[in-house]
C-alpha cells in the first residue's frame, strides 16, 4: 500500500469498473484517487491473464488471551556447535549436554529440540531471513519473502500495547538482514542501538514532539473514505473472487487505520517510568556480547512495562569481527572462526563463544523468573525461542536446527527428538505459539499442525 500526495485528484472516471473486461486485464497500475491521496489496489486474478492466477494465501483468525502472553524469538545465525548442544538422550530424563549445564538452574522450565528445520529452506546464510518467515528457497531468483511470526502477531494483537512489536538486532547489515518481515515481504529494519530503544519505551517526547506525531498520524486518517465511491465502482466490475479479495483488502486498510487510532491514544498516554538509567551503547562491534545482553535487558524491559508482546532479535553473527568477551578474543572473525575445519584453535574458540551465549540466556531466564506479574514470574508468561537458521555453521546446513524453547506457560523440562533425517516441520511450533497468544490458528507457513509433545502446562 502507498499513500503520497499528489498535485491534484485526477477526475473521477465514470465507475472504474468500466476498465475491466473478460479480455483486457485491470492495469496493476490503477489507481483509488481521492482528496491529495493516491491507493494503490494489490494484484487480483482480473489483473493477470487466467493461465497465471494463483491461489489465494490462507488467512488466520483474530484472538485474543485472556491474560498477557508474549514471545521473543532470538536467532544466531551462526547456531551452536551440534556435538555440544544436543542431549544425547531424549525425553524428561536426559542428561544435559555440555552447553545446557550452563542453563542447569533452569531446566524445567526450557524444552530443547533436535531433528526440527523449515522444510524446503535451503541456501546457507541467507536463510537467516526465513527463520521467523519459513519461505521456501531464499537463495533462489525472485525469491519474495513471506510474513514472519512476530509481525503475524503483531498485526491480530499489537493494538494493544505501545508497540506492535520491536525488531532489535546486534551487528546488523542493515538493509539487508532482519527477522521481522510484513505480510507483502518487506523487510522491517533492526533497531541496533539499545539507547534507542529505551528512549523509545520510556523518554516522554516534548508537547510539541507528541504534537508533530499526532498529525502524521493524522495525515494517514480516512484513506478509504477519500476513495469510498471509486471504490465501490472497482468492487462492481470484478469477478466475485476478486471482489472477496477486494474485500480482505480494505478490511486489512481498515484494521490499519484503527491501530492508527490506537497509535493516537497510546501518544496521549504517558511513558511508563522505570528504576534503571538509560543504556549506553558499546563502541565498537567487538564488544558483540555486550550487545547482546543490553538487548535482551530492553526485551525485559519492554515486557515487564507491557509496551510489546512480540520482539524478534537477529545477532548477525556474520557481520561480526574478531568478537571480544571477558578474558577471550577471537583470533578472527565470528564467521571465519565458524569455518573450523575441525581445527582444535578454532572449536576451542566456538566453544567459549557459544558457553557465553548460553550464560546470557540463562541471566534472562533468571531475570524473567524474579519478576512477577500478578503473581506469576514473568517468564511463564513469556515465551522464547532461541535458535538458528543453520544446523552446522562449518558445513551451511540448514537441517537438524539447534532450536530452544523456554517459558509461556508449557510444560518444559524435556528433550523432544525427532528424525534427523527426515526433520519434523519447526512451524508447528509456531503454531503452538500462535495458539498460546491466544490467537485461533491451525497454520502458518509450513505447518502441519501443531508441536507434537508440547504441552500446555
Amino acid at each position: 500500500m502507498k499513500h503520497h500526495s499528489v498535485p491534484s485528484p485526477a477526475p473521477a472516471k465514470s465507475g472504474l469498473g468500466s476498465f475491466i473486461s473478460a479480455r483486457t486485464p485491470v492495469s496493476r497500475r490503477q489507481f483509488l484517487r481521492g482528496t491529495g491521496i493516491v491507493l494503490s489496489l494489490p494484484l487480483l486474478d482480473s489483473m493477470i491473464p487466467v493461465f497465471a492466477r494463483a491461489a489465494d494465501p490462507a488467512t488466520g483468525a483474530k484472538g485474543a488471551p485472556a491474560k498477557p502472553r508474549r514471545q521473543l524469538a532470538v536467532c544466531n545465525n551462526l547456531g551452536l556447535l551440534p556435538d555440544q548442544n544436543f542431549p544425547t538422550q531424549t525425553g524428561r530424563g536426559y542428561a544435559l549436554s555440555p552447553y545446557l549445564q550452563h542453563l542447569a538452574d533452569h531446566r524445567d522450565d526450557f524444552t530443547v529440540f533436535s531433528g526440527v528445520s523449515h522444510p524446503d529452506v535451503d541456501a546457507g546464510h541467507p536463510a537467516d531471513v526465513c527463520f521467523l518467515t519459513a519461505a521456501p528457497h531464499p537463495g533462489s531468483g525472485g525469491f519474495r519473502n513471506t510474513i514472519s511470526l512476530d509481525q503475524y502477531i503483531a498485526e491480530r494483537i499489537g493494538h494493544q500495547t505501545r508497540f506492535p512489536s520491536l525488531t532489535l538486532g546486534v551487528n546488523v547489515a542493515q538493509g539487508q538482514r532482519s527477522l521481522s518481515w510484513t505480510a507483502s515481504g518487506a523487510l522491517i529494519p533492526c533497531e541496533e542501538k539499545a539507547s534507542d530503544v529505551f528512549r523509545r519505551m520510556f523518554v516522554q517526547g516534548s508537547p510539541a514532539e507528541v504534537a508533530a506525531q499526532m498529525r502524521k498520524l493524522e495525515q494517514g486518517q480516512s484513506i478509504l473514505d477519500a476513495v469510498a465511491g471509486q471504490a465501490k465502482d472497482l468492487q462492481r466490475g470484478v469477478t466475485a473472487r476478486d471482489r472477496d479479495r477486494l474485500d480482505q483488502y480494505f478490511t486489512s486498510v481498515r484494521d490499519l487505520e484503527q491501530r492508527m487510532q490506537m497509535s493516537r491514544e497510546w501518544e496521549r498516554t504517558p511513558r511508563p517510568t522505570v528504576n534503571v538509567p538509560a543504556p549506553l551503547d558499546p563502541a565498537s562491534p567487538k564488544q558483540y556480547m555486550d550487545k547482546v545482553g543490553l538487548m535482551y535487558d530492553m526485551a525485559r524491559l519492554a515486557f515487564e512495562t507491557d509496551s510489546t508482546r512480540s520482539i524478534s532479535l537477529l545477532l548477525d553473527s556474520v557481520s561480526s569481527p574478531a568478537i571480544e568477551f571477558g578474558d577471550h578474543k577471537l583470533s578472527d572473525g565470528y564467521h571465519n572462526i565458524s569455518h573450523h575445519g575441525k581445527s582444535e584453535a578454532k572449536l576451542n574458540q566456538l566453544k567459549a563463544v557459544d558457553e557465553w551465549h548460553m550464560k546470557l540466556l540463562g541471566k534472562l531466564f533468571t531475570d524473567l523468573k524474579c519478576i512477577k506479574e500478578d503473581g506469576e514470574p514473568l517468564l511463564d508468561r513469556t515465551m522464547i525461542l532461541y535458535g538458528s537458521n543453520l544446523g552446522n555453521a562449518n558445513t551451511h546446513v540448514t537441517t537438524n536446527l539447534p532450536t530452544l524453547f523456554a517459558g509461556g506457560g508449557f510444560r518444559h523440562g524435556q528433550h523432544l527428538g525427532f528424525d534427523k533425517e527426515h526433520n519434523y516441520p519447526l512451524p508447528n511450533l509456531f503454531v503452538s505459539m500462535l495458539q498460546r497468544m491466544g490467537i485461533e490458528t491451525d497454520k502458518f507457513a509450513s505447518a502441519t499442525g501443531t508441536m507434537r509433545g508440547l504441552q500446555m502446562a
